[in-house]
Protein backbone atom coordinates (compact mmCIF):
# COMPACT_ATOMS: atom_id res chain seq x y z
CA UNK A 1 0.00 0.00 0.00
CA UNK A 2 3.08 2.94 0.97
CA UNK A 3 4.22 1.76 -2.93
CA UNK A 4 0.98 3.10 -4.28
CA UNK A 5 0.51 6.18 -2.13
CA UNK A 6 4.37 7.20 -3.59
CA UNK A 7 2.81 6.34 -7.33
CA UNK A 8 0.41 8.59 -6.73
CA UNK A 9 1.91 11.54 -5.49
CA UNK A 10 4.50 11.18 -7.87
CA UNK A 11 1.84 11.15 -10.67
CA UNK A 12 0.07 14.43 -9.11
CA UNK A 13 3.88 15.89 -9.72
CA UNK A 14 4.18 14.76 -13.00
CA UNK A 15 0.62 16.16 -13.99
CA UNK A 16 1.38 19.49 -12.10
CA UNK A 17 4.80 19.84 -13.82
CA UNK A 18 3.17 19.53 -17.27
CA UNK A 19 0.43 21.84 -16.55
CA UNK A 20 3.31 24.07 -15.33
CA UNK A 21 5.27 23.50 -18.76
CA UNK A 22 1.92 23.87 -21.13
CA UNK A 23 1.33 27.34 -19.10
CA UNK A 24 4.95 28.63 -19.94
CA UNK A 25 4.91 27.66 -23.29
CA UNK A 26 1.06 29.39 -23.94
CA UNK A 27 2.76 32.50 -21.88
CA UNK A 28 -0.58 32.04 -19.55
CA UNK A 29 0.20 34.14 -16.56
CA UNK A 30 -2.94 33.51 -14.41
CA UNK A 31 -2.25 29.77 -15.13
CA UNK A 32 1.36 29.41 -14.24
CA UNK A 33 0.12 31.54 -11.37
CA UNK A 34 -2.02 29.01 -9.77
CA UNK A 35 -0.13 25.98 -10.94
CA UNK A 36 2.71 27.40 -9.00
CA UNK A 37 1.11 27.17 -6.10
CA UNK A 38 -0.43 23.87 -6.88
CA UNK A 39 2.98 22.17 -7.45
CA UNK A 40 4.11 23.48 -3.84
CA UNK A 41 1.38 22.00 -2.65
CA UNK A 42 1.94 18.51 -4.07
CA UNK A 43 5.62 19.01 -2.47
CA UNK A 44 7.70 20.19 -5.91
CA UNK A 45 10.47 22.13 -5.03
CA UNK A 46 11.39 25.10 -6.58
CA UNK A 47 14.65 23.59 -8.37
CA UNK A 48 12.09 20.79 -9.93
CA UNK A 49 9.65 23.93 -10.95
CA UNK A 50 12.61 25.87 -12.75
CA UNK A 51 13.75 22.60 -14.81
CA UNK A 52 10.37 22.32 -15.70
CA UNK A 53 10.00 26.19 -17.02
CA UNK A 54 13.04 25.68 -18.70
CA UNK A 55 12.41 22.41 -20.71
CA UNK A 56 9.26 24.33 -21.94
CA UNK A 57 10.79 27.67 -22.43
CA UNK A 58 13.46 25.91 -24.78
CA UNK A 59 10.73 24.11 -26.34
CA UNK A 60 8.54 27.12 -27.29
CA UNK A 61 11.81 28.81 -27.98
CA UNK A 62 12.61 25.86 -30.55
CA UNK A 63 9.61 26.42 -31.98
CA UNK A 64 9.92 29.97 -32.65
CA UNK A 65 12.72 29.16 -34.42
CA UNK A 66 11.67 27.20 -36.52
CA UNK A 67 8.31 28.63 -38.13
CA UNK A 68 10.91 31.77 -38.47
CA UNK A 69 13.31 29.90 -40.74
CA UNK A 70 10.40 28.55 -42.61
CA UNK A 71 8.90 32.10 -43.00
CA UNK A 72 12.11 33.13 -43.96
CA UNK A 73 12.65 30.38 -46.25
CA UNK A 74 9.29 30.43 -47.96
CA UNK A 75 10.43 34.40 -48.17
CA UNK A 76 13.17 33.68 -50.40
CA UNK A 77 16.06 34.59 -47.54
CA UNK A 78 19.17 33.04 -47.85
CA UNK A 79 19.84 29.94 -45.79
CA UNK A 80 23.33 31.69 -44.29
CA UNK A 81 21.02 34.23 -42.73
CA UNK A 82 18.70 31.93 -40.80
CA UNK A 83 18.67 31.37 -36.75
CA UNK A 84 20.30 28.24 -36.31
CA UNK A 85 17.57 25.52 -35.93
CA UNK A 86 18.75 23.66 -32.06
CA UNK A 87 18.67 26.38 -29.40
CA UNK A 88 19.04 23.57 -27.00
CA UNK A 89 21.93 21.93 -28.83
CA UNK A 90 20.92 18.88 -30.07
CA UNK A 91 22.60 17.70 -33.41
CA UNK A 92 19.90 17.51 -35.51
CA UNK A 93 16.58 19.40 -36.03
CA UNK A 94 14.32 19.57 -33.27
CA UNK A 95 11.91 21.54 -32.00
CA UNK A 96 13.46 22.14 -28.20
Amino acid sequence: MAGNHKCEVDNKKIEVMVALGAATAVNCIPCFDHLYEKALLVGLSHDEIRKTVDIATKVKNGAHVAISGSIRELMGDPAESREPVTPCGADQKCSC
